[in-house]
């Protein structure tokens, strides 16, 4: 058993469909699975086996999914970490989970560029944008030439998936340890929630390096969803995103939803095709809901709800502000926002 499985039943129900479209390019359903395969036997080829960690810290891209799908594959434990978290937090991470590889980007390097050489764990980091410079890989070229298929190494469904550390906020991160049963029945669970079209496009916006933002994505392989993915939160990309695709539904924490109902150019967009939008990881305040399905939509099945059932999710609205969020509200260049400005 692995969770992987779930985007192999995917592709047998559903067959080769668009699944992700990001920055411009659409991916179907397939070229994402022969990615991860490729991946797989890099890794493998690599040394990782069952049970060894793998970092990935990466903003949304379809990178991360690839990876993630990579790394299940060969029996190894998804290490998630929000690209935000300093050095001194990373360093902890990678030391922490006893990470054999790290996954990263070229503007990430300066975060575990320390640990190279060091940790005698650590064995290889792959860049996504670069590498080959003797410290470092490219993942591009070391997936390169692998074949599409991968016989993917059976887990248990008590063994370990994925640990996702918390952000650090009180001290150093602490790892929380998921299986593949775990991230499987809250997937389940979420997609139990869903009513809403096959041909329907979401807005994935969560980060994919959060429990929430995890689920949401083993949950479209059940229900054989499409979903544009942003790379990270913005008002103005997330609306442009449902104007484009006649998005129907959008998974948010409070914050991201308190940023778009205060954002002040969001009359210039077209949201009526939306249908469902999900809240969770932290209480909704019951004063935003009927103001912000008045300014954007939000008709049956759902309009703005908590999303029960999901790791984070709420069971009811709050009577308090939501403070914080996941991964943080980016602008075009990455840099952080205000909840009360744009």
């Amino acid at each position: 058993m692995s969770l992987t499985r779930l985007a192999d039943e995917s592709l047998d129900k559903y067959g080769e469909y668009v699944a992700l479209a990001f920055e411009g390019r659409r991916y179907t359903n397939l070229e994402q699975a022969r990615a991860a395969a490729r991946l797989a036997h890099a890794m493998r080829r690599l040394g990782v086996g069952p049970g060894d960690r793998v970092v990935v810290m990466l903003p949304n891209c379809p990178e991360v999914i690839q990876s993630y799908g990579g790394i299940l594959k060969c029996g190894g434990v998804i290490v998630p970490v929000i690209f935000l978290l300093g050095e001194r937090e990373v360093a902890h991470i990678v030391a922490d989970s006893e990470a054999n590889v790290v996954i990263t980007s070229a503007d990430m390097l300066g975060k575990v560029e320390a640990q190279i050489g060091v940790l005698p764990t650590l064995h290889h980091v792959l860049l996504v944008d670069g590498g080959g410079d003797g410290t470092t890989r490219s993942l591009t070229a070391e997936a390169a030439g692998e074949p599409d298929t991968f016989p993917t190494v059976e887990r248990r469904p008590e063994d370990l998936a994925v640990i996702l550390y918390t952000s650090g906020t009180t001290g150093l991160p602490k790892g929380v340890a998921l299986s593949h049963d775990n991230l499987e029945s809250n997937a389940r669970s979420a997609a139990s929630l869903n009513e809403l079209g096959r041909d329907d496009w979401a807005v994935a916006v969560l980060p994919l390096s959060h429990s929430y933002g995890l689920t949401v994505m083993n949950a479209g392989h059940i229900l054989g969803s499409r979903a544009a993915l942003l790379r990270w939160f913005h008002p103005e990309a997330v609306l442009q995103t449902i104007q484009e695709f006649r998005a129907v539904s959008m998974s948010a924490v409070p914050t991201m939803l308190i940023y778009l109902l205060n954002y002040p150019e969001a009359d210039r967009f077209d949201t009526r095709s939306m249908r469902a939008w999900g809240s969770g990881a932290a209480p909704l305040p019951t004063e935003i809901v009927e103001p912000f399905e008045r300014k954007f939509g939000g008709q049956d099945p759902g309009g703005l709800r908590p999303d029960r059932g999901l790791p984070g999710g709420v069971g009811a609205p709050s009577e308090r502000p939501a403070q914080g969020g996941l991964g943080g509200s980016r602008d075009s260049r990455g840099r952080g926002l205000d909840p009360g400005r744009s």
